[in-house]
């Protein structure tokens, strides 16, 4: 009876380890696009009509081929590049200059400037609005949100949001969501009138910044610093539940088609959440990543995750460590079939 026994517990315990390596082997790295050049990066902004990804490197933005990774071309004249918005409606793409506070407008087909628009100090992360056809930047240091029309490139207003806004998302129908890292609390706006409506916390979630939504549930996820993920009903403007992921998220994903929600971390990981109903969610996988690469971009389209990866140099003391030249590259992530 005890080598009976002793053999049924080695049989559950295999079947539970295959179990359980097939929990967590769903994502997998299929592809790696080496582009090389010099500089750091900020966030990768998939365009899925084209099947482009846009990439702001420092100093340029550049144009990849989602399925191939070839450069397409590089938008250049940015001072501190960190995010794009594409506004199909007018022909023209925005991508933020934080380091001199303006946007620069260009060309979705030839990627040329075509003008220039003061926004604020720290102009960060900008996203489209379809229906105001409006783009909306995210000033860090200024608190606030500049409001550019998508079809001149003309300023119309700034919009004070009473704390320093990180990532956003638009609901389609006039709203907008915004991520206050150093309040720890999502603000609605009205996009037509541009003004704020209400805030509501994200505790305990803190320093929001990343973030992504889910408008059939009306759920918006608030990736957090403080290691874990809020997810809100913006509705009914409140947390619901939260859930832990890795430190140092910069980066957050919704794709309806799977009900996954992904967040990409510092630590060299991206944590996967699956949505079993509107209030309800677990971890199911943590996928090896390489360091530094915190930055995301999903396109749901085809469900690949774009996530950048580069080797850094040794840090000097008290400073960040430099991406080295050449090895700046783009992982695809996919779903096993």
């Amino acid at each position: 009876m005890v080598k009976i026994a002793t053999f049924l517990v080695l049989i559950l315990g295999l079947a539970f380890s295959i179990a359980l390596a097939v929990q967590t082997s769903q994502y997998k790295i299929t592809q790696t696009f080496n582009l090389g050049g010099e500089g750091r990066w900020d966030y990768v902004v998939p365009d899925p009509p084209q099947h482009r990804l846009f990439i702001a490197r420092q100093n340029r933005v550049m144009v990849v081929d989602e399925n191939s990774g070839k450069l397409l071309g590089e938008i250049t004249g940015i001072d501190g590049a960190h995010g794009t918005a594409i506004a199909e409606k007018s022909g023209h793409g925005f991508a933020t200059s934080g380091n001199d506070g303006s946007v620069v407008m260009f060309d979705l087909k030839t990627f040329t400037a075509v003008g220039k628009t003061p926004a604020a100090q720290d102009a960060d992360s900008i996203i489209y609005d379809s229906s105001t056809n409006r783009v909306f930047t995210f000033n860090g240091d200024a608190h606030s949100s500049t409001v550019i029309n998508a079809q001149d490139g003309k300023l119309i207003t700034n919009i004070p949001l009473g704390g320093k806004p990180e990532y956003a998302a638009t609901a389609g129908d006039g709203k907008l969501y915004a991520n206050l890292t150093d309040n720890s609390e999502v603000v609605e706006i009205d996009a037509r009138q541009a003004t704020v409506i209400r805030r509501w916390s994200t505790e305990p979630c803190k320093q929001p910044v990343s973030m992504a939504i889910d408008l059939k549930n009306h759920r918006v996820f608030s990736g957090c610093r403080s290691g874990v993920l809020a997810v809100s009903d913006f509705v009914a403007g409140k947390v619901v539940t939260t859930l832990p992921i890795g430190t140092g998220v910069d980066g957050t994903a919704y794709d309806p088609a799977t009900g996954d929600v992904f967040a990409s971390n510092a630590d060299g990981t991206l944590t996967v959440i699956h949505q079993d109903s509107a209030d309800k969610y677990r971890v199911v996988e943590t996928v090896k990543t390489p360091q530094a690469s915190r930055n995301m971009g999903l396109d749901p389209t085809n469900h690949r995750l774009y996530l950048p990866a580069a080797d850094f140099a040794a840090a000097p003391a008290n400073s960040r460590a430099a991406p080295v030249a050449g090895t700046f590259r783009i992982l695809v992530i996919e779903r096993s079939k």
